[in-house]
Order: structure tokens, then C-alpha cells, then sequence
């Protein structure tokens, strides 16, 4: 399903929002200016970029103080400082479809989470989300020598965030094999089925799949930031009015 609007109304602009999906836009044109043929025997520039940016799971958790020979590879020698790439990869995308439908979400539901946290308090919460997803996945796959990129992880925490502040929201949103035709539907239902998905898809990739992202995605990434956000959304509303009760759409 892909969403179009929502029915919550924001109150105020959403600054950081914004920014976070520029900078995403920033970052990704700068990638499509790195070119993809091949500057040493093995990788292009765009690889280079990925490696050296890119959250790789068994770098980062040695770099961390985890014994292993890992932290003695190529790889991860390539990278400037492996723990920063927590943050760095969270800007990082892997084409056009794949930075399309992060902010796709990010922009339909990160408005509201943010006007109800507040800019500085919104900007806080999704960097530490997207780290505690990152965790997730390192935790499920440590060995891991494939960079993981996305903003995905902190956008599930968000969605998570969002589900607990506007249980009663209504989406509008289209499913392309039905000609993309607008409908209505509960955001708890989508979000919801959303999250089933990445449940199902993450434990059934357990112990067949080996570099930790089942079809180049990393859905413990998707879970462990959904939960994460679900269950710190009201720490970081403490102060602050909760949002008004939402109307679903009619």
C-alpha cells in the first residue's frame, strides 16, 4: 500500500522533517553524481561511497570493543570510523525506488510526530531511533560484512511513534495492482499489517538468509525501530499536551 494524506491536521510547520528529507535528497544526488563503472579491479566510486559510509554490522560492533577478525578486514579498514556509520547510513540510499518510498512515509507521518513532540525533541528522537534499529539488526546478524543504508529503520520508529499518538487516524492510500485507485483505511490496519509483514519476513529469514537482509532488506532494522518508537513516543511527550483525538475520514 502506498500512502497519499492522512487525516491528522499539524499545528505547526514541520521543520525537521523536512530537513531530514532533504538532507536524504542531498546526500542521494550526490550518489547519482558518483559513477557506477569500475575504479579498481573490484568496486566503482558509488561502492567506495557505500563502504566507507555504510552501517556494516561486523565492523561497527568491533569498532565497539567486540574481539574479532573482523575489525582486522579490508572492509572495515575502509571505513573512516565504523561506529559513526550508525548515523551516516541512516542518509544513504540504494536508488530511486528506495529513497522514493522512505520519504514517501517519512513525509505523511513524520509531520505529525514531530508537531506533537516538538522540532528539537522530533530531531532527537529519530537519530536515537534509527540507532536502536541499527542495533537490531547487528544484534540479529553481527557478522555481517554487508553495508546496511536506509532511512528506514528510524522511519518504522516514526510510524511506530505515530500509531500510539493517532490510533484512530484514517490514511488514504492506493495499491498499485489495483490501478493505484484511493481508498480509505484505518492507519492502525495499515501500519499494522505493515508491521506483520516485517515480523513474518524477518523470522523466516532466520538462518537462511546469511548476509542479514532477506531480498536487500534489513527487517529487523523495520522492527526493532517500530518498537523502539512505540515505546518511547510518551518519554518524549513528557511536558507536552497530547494530541487532540483524531476524526477518522468519512
Amino acid at each position: 500500500m502506498i500512502p497519499l494524506f492522512d487525516s491528522p491536521r499539524r499545528r505547526t510547520f514541520p521543520y525537521v522533517n523536512v530537513a531530514i528529507i532533504a538532507v536524504n535528497f542531498i546526500v542521494f544526488f550526490y550518489e547519482l553524481s558518483l559513477t557506477t563503472d569500475l575504479v579498481t579491479r573490484h568496486v566503482s566510486q558509488l561502492d567506495i561511497f557505500i563502504l566507507h559510509w555504510g552501517n556494516i554490522p561486523a565492523c561497527t560492533l568491533d569498532s565497539l570493543g567486540r574481539d574479532a577478525v573482523a575489525s582486522r578486514s579490508a572492509v572495515c579498514s575502509s571505513q573512516p570510523h565504523p561506529a559513526s556509520t550508525i548515523l551516516t547510513a541512516m542518509f544513504i540510499h540504494g536508488g530511486w525506488l528506495h529513497i522514493a518510498g522512505n520519504m514517501l512515509f517519512l513525509f505523511i507521518f513524520g509531520d505529525n510526530v514531530e508537531d506533537a513532540m516538538g522540532h528539537i525533541r522530533y530531531a532527537i528522537f529519530y537519530l536515537l531511533i534509527g540507532a536502536v534499529a541499527a542495533f537490531t539488526h547487528m544484534s540479529v546478524y553481527p557478522d555481517d560484512l554487508q553495508p546496511a543504508i536506509g532511512a528506514s529503520g528510524a522511519i518504522a520508529g516514526v510510524m511506530g511513534a505515530y500509531i500510539v499518538l493517532f490510533p484512530r487516524a484514517t490514511v488514504t492510500a492506493s495499491i498499485p495492482l489495483l490501478f493505484f485507485i484511493p481508498f480509505p483505511i484505518p492507519a492502525f490496519v495499515m501500519i499494522g499489517f505493515w508491521f506483520i509483514v516485517q515480523l513474518f519476513s524477518g523470522f523466516s529469514a532466520i538462518g537462511v538468509d546469511a548476509v542479514g537482509a532477506a531480498g536487500g532488506v534489513a527487517y529487523f532494522a523495520h522492527i526493532g525501530g517500530f518498537i523502539a518508537g512505540a515505546a518511547l513516543v510518551n518519554v518524549f511527550l513528557l511536558g507536552r499536551p497530547r494530541p487532540a483525538p483524531v476524526r477518522p475520514l468519512r
